[in-house]
């Protein structure tokens, strides 16, 4: 199909929010990153700069620099803004050691961090990914510092703790969970029993990072309706489609394209209006920031090339919106 409008026209017209997960570095060093990020999206998430670790260089110090210079890119173009995240069991501070604090002197920490951080953007972040990955690949509750010290109810007490400084939605975010299997049947259960003990949670967000395997976009919406039908909003907030190495098809443009095609009509057969992909084009993809991952998947999982131009991915997406 022939159109002359972009992705983020398309997408507005259609009431869908399309986004990409940025970094400061590259939006104030790459005019062509920044251009097609405000020509070509309407939502965005940092992709780092508000992670714990990023956040905190020192043990009495916030540096928001990165943070603020994201959000308010944001803002002055009128996206919808994603924070990402409150509480992680990765990338925590070089400094901070588990075992100088006691279990309440933990709780202390995360909870002052959640009032800080979610404070601070009350009025410029319209949603949160308040807990990340809280999940184990086996569907227990993963070992992290924080469920060390207060159980599961950390998960509790940090929705209660965002919900008091901020009116953004409040989502719990995790990989490997988009289809129906059984890490997802494990966070139905979880999320379940949060909504059951009236945490302010409003949604699941699922990455969607689509690695090698490709779950069925049926199962992938099945998944989407049984949370909304917990009554939660349900976002694509990580999406990318690689290929394994070694194995990728002769014509993997296209089978990406069909691929996103897919999960877009998945979007709009369930009602889920949100789809963020990581990163804004493949030369800043995630995927190449890890020495071994280009050694296991073809690393050109995104919308855009290296140049920032469209790839065939781009054109399925924005013929889906208008044709969906």
């Amino acid at each position: 199909m022939s159109n002359d409008s972009s992705l983020k026209e398309v997408a507005t017209d259609r009431g869908f929010r399309i986004g990409a997960t940025l970094n400061a570095q590259s939006l104030r060093n790459d005019p062509s990153y920044w251009k097609t990020v405000r020509n070509e999206f309407n939502a965005i998430t940092p992709e780092n700069a508000l992670k714990m670790g990023p956040l905190r260089p020192a043990r009495n110090t916030y540096d928001f620099t990165d943070a603020d210079a994201i959000v308010d890119f944001g803002r002055a173009n009128d996206m919808y803004v994603r924070g990402h995240t409150l509480v992680w069991h990765n990338q925590l501070p070089n400094w901070f050691q588990a075992w100088e604090y006691t279990d309440e002197q933990l709780e202390t920490f995360l909870r002052d961090h959640i009032h800080t951080v979610a404070g601070r953007y009350r009025a410029t972040v319209d949603a949160w990914d308040v807990v990340n990955e809280a999940v184990a690949d086996d569907g227990t509750l993963r070992e992290t510092v924080w469920a060390d010290a207060m159980g599961e109810k950390y998960l509790d007490r940090a929705f209660r703790w965002a919900s008091e400084v901020t009116d953004a939605t409040l989502y719990y975010n995790d990989y490997g969970a988009d289809a129906v299997n059984e890490k997802s049947d494990s966070i139905y259960t979880l999320l379940s029993n949060l909504l059951e003990r009236d945490v302010p949670i409003d949604g699941i967000g699922l990455q969607c990072h689509f690695l090698g395997d490709r779950p069925a976009p049926e199962s992938i919406a099945e998944n989407i309706r049984r949370f909304q039908e917990l009554g939660l909003d349900v976002q694509i907030t990580e999406m990318d489609v690689a290929f394994t190495a070694g194995d990728a098809p002769d014509d993997r443009c296209q089978e990406q394209a069909a691929y996103y095609r897919a999960i877009a009509e998945a979007c709009l057969e369930t009602g889920c209006d949100t789809l963020v992909q990581w990163g804004v084009n493949d030369a800043n993809s995630w995927l190449r920031q890890f020495k071994d991952f280009p050694e296991r998947y073809t690393d050109d999982p995104l919308l855009f090339d290296d140049n920032c131009d469209p790839k065939p991915a781009y054109h399925a997406l924005t013929d889906t919106l208008i044709d969906g």
